[in-house]
């Protein structure tokens, strides 16, 4: 797999879980990285103390507001001068079904759309328009575009569990805006990526344990085994060098084979 050396990433929701495994993969492959953080502040700066020194950057930033992105990618922009590559991988994942409240599941819905789909938006949104301003002028062959990798998930292909509908449907939402980015930005050399996990053993199984029999959801998985945070970091990583240029639009399925679409 490809070096990253000189290139540099921002990883939303990078302290725990999958976000975790992306960055410690990135920092193993010699990107300089950016951690964005919510609430795992303690997660956050273990996985800084152990990367090489003046490699990791930490940022805090609560994505359920509204205007927390456009503060988030000014502080990712002013550490080296410039993003390569974003990752959008934070997301909520909370329990409600729709035979709940009106105010549950407005309250659910709206905050897996804020975290899931939107915050997301306005990230591509502005690491399109620094990207767009640093090539401007130059000639095509000049040009260095940008990598966008939005952290996508089965549900959104195959539908989600009755809990967690709003789940599937916010990372539906992800998807499009990855195939729109796709299509309409590659004349800038702005390449986009829906990466999809499978059922990757993270702390949010614990919600899902909740409610479901694991033994269920490990028997949907032909190599009969749950994924790890860096197997989903390793292909972050090979899409982070570059060298999927002409693949830009793709979904990459890590699940082990569990759906195959």
């Amino acid at each position: 797999m490809s070096d990253l050396e000189n290139r540099v990433v921002l990883v939303t929701g990078g302290s725990r879980g999958i976000g975790a495994g992306i960055v410690r993969v990135l920092l193993e492959k010699g990107a300089d990285v950016i951690l964005h953080y919510g609430r795992g502040k303690a997660e956050a700066e273990a996985i800084a103390a152990k990367a090489p020194k003046g490699r990791i950057r930490l940022v805090q930033a609560d994505l359920f507001e509204p205007e927390a992105p456009l503060a988030l990618w000014d502080d990712a922009l002013a550490w080296k001068g410039r993003v390569d590559v974003l990752v959008n991988n934070a997301a909520i994942r909370a329990t409600c079904g729709l035979d709940e409240d009106f105010e549950a599941v407005e309250k659910a819905w709206g905050d897996s759309m804020r975290v899931n789909a939107i915050a997301p938006a306005h990230l591509c949104r502005l690491a399109i328009a620094e990207w767009k301003k640093r090539d401007l002028g130059k000639d095509e062959a000049d040009r260095a575009g940008g990598v966008i990798v939005n952290i996508s998930s089965r549900p959104a292909f195959r539908g989600d569990r009755p809990h967690f509908y709003h789940d599937g449907a916010s990372k539906a939402a992800i998807t499009a805006l990855t195939y729109g980015l796709a299509r309409f930005e590659a004349e800038h050399k702005i390449t986009a990526f829906a990466v999809v996990p499978g059922i990757i053993w993270t702390e949010q199984m614990e919600e899902y344990k909740k409610h479901y029999d694991v033994s269920e959801a490990l028997a949907e998985i032909p190599l009969k085994e749950f994924g790890s945070p860096e197997d989903v970091g390793r292909i972050v990583a090979f899409l982070a060098s570059g060298e999927a240029r002409y693949s830009t639009g793709s979904t990459i399925d890590v699940g082990g084979a569990s759906y195959i679409h």
